[in-house]
Order: structure tokens, then C-alpha cells, then sequence
């Protein structure tokens, strides 16, 4: 009998210690400042970066020209190094992503990899005097624009015409 009694007060304690280091959890929860709001997306500035690939690319290098502020350029890089490529990605006014790519790697790689998977439609669609390709699927939609020597895919989590408005957006000087 004497046993059964100390494995009694065993479980008691351990129970209370449960219970004490559960509202110390409770206490830091409640009284830690919690922020759940989107961070605040810096913005970026890519022109050091546009010259030099403009500068070193083998293609015309395509920025755009003219998108209303509430566009915030994210992420720029190019890399000479690798099929001279090309990334200026953007944060959309509705919270979307739209990414410029261009690269003379070959091309169905590229697309693959620039789109994240996305599938060639039969859609073609007039920008600037160019013809350009509708892609879909994967996880962005994407805009493809096939040139001598390069490939330009406009591609994100945005609309077509948001993807669209930045293709229009794009100048090579």
C-alpha cells in the first residue's frame, strides 16, 4: 500500500507541473506582441543593375518604362555567367508577382524553368508589334516572347492583364 501512494503524489506533481508550465504558456502567448499583418515589401532599385546587364548581355536587356508607383520592383540580378540571365521581378498593386526573365539559355529550358512549368496554349496575343505567347499552368502564368538569340517570359501570380501591362511596359534602351 505504501507504494500505490507514492506513485499517487508522482502523478499528482507531474500534473501540476503540466498544468503550471501550461499557463506560463498561456501568459507569454497572451502578453507577446503578435503581429500578423503582410511585412512591408521593399522596394528595390535595379538601374546599376539593368546598365550592367545592358552593358554585358548578348539581347537587348527589357525593363519597363512608365508602370504607375504602386508597382514595386523586388528582386533584380543578372548573371553573365549563367546564358547571360535576366530576373527584375515585381510586387503587383494587388498584392500579386509578376517577374521579367530573359536569357539565351534554350529556350524550352528556360521557359520550363522562368514559368515554373507552365503549358504553351494555343493564344497568341499583339504587344508593341510583337507576338507573344500565352502559357498556364504550373504555378505562374506567363507571357513568352521568342527572339533571335533570347527568350523574354513575363511571368507571375498576376493576371494576364497585369502581365500584359507589364510586357507593354517594356523597353530595351
Amino acid at each position: 500500500m505504501a507504494g500505490s501512494n507514492g506513485r499517487q503524489k508522482t502523478a499528482r506533481d507531474m500534473i501540476l507541473s503540466l498544468g503550471i508550465i501550461g499557463i506560463a504558456a498561456a501568459l507569454i502567448y497572451v502578453f507577446i506582441p503578435h503581429d500578423d499583418s503582410a511585412p512591408d515589401i521593399k522596394r528595390v532599385d535595379y538601374r546599376v543593375e539593368l546598365l550592367t546587364a545592358r552593358r554585358a548581355a548578348a539581347y537587348p536587356v527589357a525593363a519597363p518604362e512608365g508602370l504607375a508607383k504602386s508597382w514595386k520592383a523586388t528582386s533584380v540580378r543578372f548573371d553573365g555567367a549563367n546564358f547571360d540571365a535576366w530576373h527584375l521581378g515585381f510586387h503587383t498593386p494587388d498584392d500579386q508577382y509578376v517577374q521579367i526573365e530573359q536569357s539565351t539559355q534554350k529556350a524550352a529550358e528556360f521557359i520550363d524553368d522562368a514559368s515554373q512549368g507552365a503549358s504553351a496554349t494555343k493564344t497568341t496575343q499583339e504587344i508593341n508589334g510583337k507576338t507573344w505567347t500565352h502559357y498556364t499552368g504550373g504555378r505562374y502564368d506567363a507571357l513568352v516572347l521568342p527572339a533571335k538569340g533570347s527568350t523574354t517570359v513575363v511571368a507571375g501570380t498576376g493576371s494576364f492583364k497585369q502581365l500584359t501591362e507589364m510586357a507593354q511596359a517594356l523597353k530595351t534602351s
